[in-house]
């Protein structure tokens, strides 16, 4: 029987169109996919797949319901995956807003049971505010169902606050002001717009000559872990920006601190690694492109170092101890000069009970490198 020409071959099939319920079931695959991997680019072919876009709301909504009440890294790497969904038109500006409003219009009640809902939204909500690709005019629309209940300036600080700590309070000002947004819209008839703006730290939002001095929101070490490896991992930030957002949201002396340094090591190295299980892989290339990060925290400080081989070692543990993996990170981190001899010597001899977790089968899997390091030495 003979092939059919071009001219009787049958055109492509198109794409079946989902109900509710199947749009539902996908966008939950689609979702726990994404979470487990951080693959976003993945994500976004997924969703392109799905049809009708008019039901595209129902993948918005069931994002942001599944994550609500999970940990900050999960709200955040789902925003910011909502936000290129929207950025590259693969979701229509209408659907996200009919998704996210089918949360907000019952957000008031769901507060009764989540008293941190607001915060939760901001996490999920904030990375809408960005680059300006997404007008910040939307927040208008979006906060519609929350005018009523006087709920919507709560969110709308909430949102911004996130956004600062992902771009700097600098530039979310920018964004505000040639929006054209004002507090009016958002605040209660009888709140004054400047006693809300410096009770919430917003003052950044107003013109310079009524702006007040807002003071930094101190952020937890595990959320500054979560924001770091979120720039990391999920948006692969260049060292610029993560210099900024730690500029922006750190002073100086928290930078110095030992819990910081294991937090931007178990990071930077996270980052590097790929798959998991069996199939876990090392990119020597990951850590070279944040030697700088490194270099300039660790500040050839051997104590600071130390503090970085430590966070290095309990990321093993957590990992189930990979064949190989710590000495190719050791020697990356020789090679680039992150991690100086002196600071190699101390990890291997250090003796402090609360550090050995794991510590015997991470010596054993680096014998070979030291061996060589003290030979090294030696010539």
């Amino acid at each position: 029987r003979p092939f059919p020409t071009p001219s009787s071959a049958l055109p492509p099939a198109a794409t079946p169109k989902l109900d509710i319920a199947v749009m539902e079931k996908k966008s939950q695959a689609i979702l726990v996919e994404y979470l487990r991997r951080g693959d976003l680019k993945e994500a976004i072919r997924c969703v392109k797949e799905l049809n009708p876009v008019s039901l595209l709301n129902v993948l918005v909504e069931h994002f942001l319901s599944q994550t609500l009440e999970r940990n900050p890294q999960a709200r955040v790497a789902t925003g910011h995956l909502l936000h290129d969904l929207v950025k590259q038109e693969v979701i229509p500006v209408d659907q996200y807003l009919k998704g996210l409003g089918g949360i907000l219009e019952f957000a008031d009640d769901i507060a009764i049971d989540i008293p941190h809902i607001w915060s939760y939204l901001g996490e999920l909500i904030g990375p809408m505010v960005q680059d300006g690709s997404v007008p910040l005019t939307f927040l208008k629309e979006a906060c519609t169902p929350l005018v009523a209940c006087d709920k919507a300036d709560l969110l709308v600080s909430e949102i911004l606050h996130q956004a600062a700590k992902n771009i700097g309070p600098k530039r979310v000002g920018e964004l505000w002001k040639s929006s054209g947004l004002d507090w009016k819209d958002f605040l209660a008839k009888n709140e004054d717009v400047q006693d809300f703006v410096q009770k919430k730290n917003l003052g950044y939002t107003l013109d310079e000559s009524r702006s007040l001095p807002r003071k930094p929101e101190p952020l937890t070490m595990d959320r500054i872990q979560d924001e770091l490896e979120r720039l990391l991992m999920n948006d692969r930030a260049d060292n610029k920006k993560i210099f900024d957002w730690i500029e922006a949201n750190l002073d100086e002396a928290t930078t110095k601190e030992q819990t910081f340094i294991r937090a931007l090591m178990t990071a930077v190295c996270r980052s590097a690694i790929t798959g998991e299980g069996s199939r876990l892989r090392y990119d020597t290339q990951a850590i070279q492109k944040r030697v700088v990060l490194l270099q300039k925290y660790l500040d050839n400080e051997s104590s600071r170092e130390l503090q970085a081989l430590f966070a290095l070692q309990a990321l093993m543990v957590q990992l189930d101890q990979p064949p190989n993996l710590l000495r190719m990170f050791f020697d990356t981190l020789y090679d680039e000069d992150v991690i100086s001899e002196d600071a190699f010597y101390a990890w291997e001899s250090n003796t402090d009970p609360s550090e050995q977790e794991g510590k015997s089968v991470a010596l054993k899997s680096i014998t070979a490198f030291m061996s060589w390091l003290r030979e090294a030495e030696e010539e």
